[in-house]
């Protein structure tokens, strides 16, 4: 049996078929009316869930849950709470940190400082005894370049006396002279 469109829509719309939804109607109450049966079987759903005590058990979990995110809830500002203080010591260690290292540094510019004063004294003190070992030595120098020259000439005014005395002695003369000598000598051996 095949209906056209129109034909469907006219038996939609027929009294006889379709129950009343007024439910003072008689029509509504019987058992042929679906919104009937759907009321009856909502009624029976709720009657059951308050016979298995449903809503309070709902409510229960409901309270359960609401207790289990306030202790979420309170755990997160505790922890909230102790993250502050750790994030407050941190940033009051590092300060103190900080701080600590800037007194590393100054002192290390000042220790940097009085060693560099140091060594100028240190290099100034060697720099003079450089300069008085100098003195010395050229003193030492002068000294010996005189005992040299004062050697040098005893030894040409000796070369020359003995040229001198060689020419002008006889043998006779140096025969005596080494008697004398050979006398004087032996006197003061004994």
């Amino acid at each position: 049996m095949k209906y056209s469109l129109t034909a469907l829509f006219a038996l939609a719309a027929s009294p006889a078929l379709a129950a009343s939804k007024n439910p003072f109607s008689a029509e509504f109450w019987s058992l042929s009316n679906t919104d009937m049966i759907v009321l009856i079987a909502f009624i029976i759903f709720v009657g059951v869930l308050i016979k298995f005590n449903v809503p309070g058990m709902l409510s229960g979990m409901l309270d359960g849950r609401a207790e289990g995110i306030r202790n979420d809830l309170n755990e997160a500002k505790a922890l909230r709470e102790e993250a502050q203080t750790l994030l407050a010591s941190y940033e009051r260690k590092q300060r103190d940190v900080q701080e600590q290292a800037d007194r590393i540094v100054a002192n290390a510019k000042d220790e940097a400082t009085r060693a560099a004063e140091q060594a100028t004294a240190d290099i100034k003190t060697s720099v003079a005894r450089r300069l008085a070992s100098a003195e010395d030595q050229i003193e030492s120098a002068k000294q010996g370049a005189i005992r040299a020259v004062r050697n040098q000439a005893v030894t040409v005014a000796v070369a020359a006396a003995r040229d001198v005395i060689a020419k002008q002695t006889t043998a006779s003369d140096a025969d005596a002279m080494i008697d004398a000598s050979i006398a004087e000598v032996g006197q003061k051996l004994h």
